[in-house]
């Protein structure tokens, strides 16, 4: 094989690795992709660098939500198409998402308004239930 040909070659391995590691992070988590990387697992969110609040996913889809420094909500999550919608059952309704797995930890991007708002970027993931002082402690 000619010195040209094996550069062409190797350029071309590097660029189609490169273009599927993006796909890949342009591809939102299913349902159960959604389940297994966060079920178990308390994750803090940051919109803009700040802290945005602490999501605890419970296991059979159950989440406790908690914006910083505000009271616990429990609800469920479900998918709904390509998103991951979450119900609190309150006055806000249904808040649907796409969920990225990045190499900066889980990104995630709110569908309504037309998606137009800044993704929410997990800051810290850990095992430790939320803290839920108020008038419904616990889970």
């Amino acid at each position: 094989m000619r010195p040209h040909a094996t550069l062409t070659l190797a350029l071309m391995v590097a660029l189609t690795g490169h273009m599927t590691l993006a796909q890949d992070a342009e591809t939102p988590l299913d349902a159960a992709g959604f389940e297994a990387r966060t079920t178990g697992k308390t994750i803090t969110y940051s919109a803009g660098g700040l802290p945005y609040g602490i999501e605890q996913y419970l296991p059979g889809r159950k989440v406790l939500w908690a914006f910083t420094q505000s009271e616990c909500k429990t609800g469920t999550w479900a998918q709904e198409g390509d998103e991951i919608c979450f119900d609190y059952q309150d006055e806000n309704g249904k808040q649907c998402w796409h969920f990225f797995d990045t190499k900066d930890g889980l990104k995630a991007q709110f569908m309504g308004d037309g998606g137009a708002s800044e993704p929410l970027i997990s800051l810290q993931e850990s095992e430790t239930p939320l803290n839920c002082p108020g008038p419904d402690i616990g889970v």
